[in-house]
């Protein structure tokens, strides 16, 4: 039985006293909810939440991670520098990494198999464009994000990470896939990941729907089997709105 996982990336928000203060109040409002609940500060922040959360049972993860261990590489963070601030997770290849940045299916791999090494858990974005939607690629452009992200990975490796499915177009937009669209493209990578690494690996393997969420189409995103949990931007700043999604089936 796959436990749910409801993660919140803060993106570039929230100083360090700001996001000490979110999390205090978000520890209370989530406590003994019955999915797993995961913050992403800014790196800035993620030691001093990680002791702030040292009696909650909510994790921390960070939001990108380099592939090397060290090294003359300015301005990156390796994976076991992560590790020693207590981080559990690390988004790697959301979209705005892959937009702004040049993120590519290699180099997510390349940062998928670091993070792992490391001890960190995985969490790998797929998704589209508007436009490759309107071409009606989806599911190609989805195909070819996953398999070059996971390349090279044994199946017990594959069946600890988490995907997210995050349609670019409804990022920050307030535009939401529809719950049958997601449930449709979240099943299709189940049908993937069982390809690659066997039915029981894929039935394993959580995936999350990012893209918009809020408490008003959580239930419904929630109702769908191939939908273990969700990726929530915007609406992960404020500890109530957040705390109304993470107790979706309890409001």
């Amino acid at each position: 039985m796959r436990k749910p996982i409801i993660a919140g990336n803060w993106k570039m928000y929230k100083t360090v006293s700001e996001a000490v203060a979110l999390v205090k109040e978000l520890e209370t409002i989530v406590a003994g909810a019955p999915v797993e609940v995961l913050v992403c500060p800014p790196f800035t922040a993620i030691y001093a939440v990680k002791q702030q959360l040292a009696n909650s049972s909510i994790k921390v993860g960070a939001q990108d991670v380099f592939w090397e261990t060290e090294g003359a590489f300015t301005g990156q963070i390796a994976p076991k520098m992560l590790k020693e601030t207590g981080c559990d997770y690390v988004i790697i290849g959301h979209s705005e990494r892959r937009q702004y940045f040049g993120e590519t299916d290699e180099t997510v791999n390349q940062k998928l198999k670091a993070a792992l090494k490391a001890g960190l858990l995985p969490i790998v974005c797929v998704g589209e464009t508007l436009q490759q939607r309107e071409a009606n690629i989806t599911e190609k452009v989805i195909e070819a994000q996953l398999t070059g992200s996971i390349s090279g990975l044994a199946a017990a490796e594959a069946a600890q990470l988490v995907i997210a499915y995050e349609p670019v177009w409804a990022i920050g937009t307030g535009r939401t896939a529809s719950a049958e669209d997601a449930a449709a493209v979240c099943g299709f990578i189940r049908q993937k990941l069982g390809g690659l690494f066997g039915d029981s690996c894929a039935a394993e393997v959580r995936i999350q729907y990012g893209g918009s969420v809020k408490p008003e189409n959580i239930v419904e995103l929630m109702g769908k089997s191939d939908i273990d949990g969700a990726l929530v931007g915007g609406a992960s700043l404020n500890p109530h709105t957040f705390g109304n999604i993470v107790r979706f089936n309890s409001r």
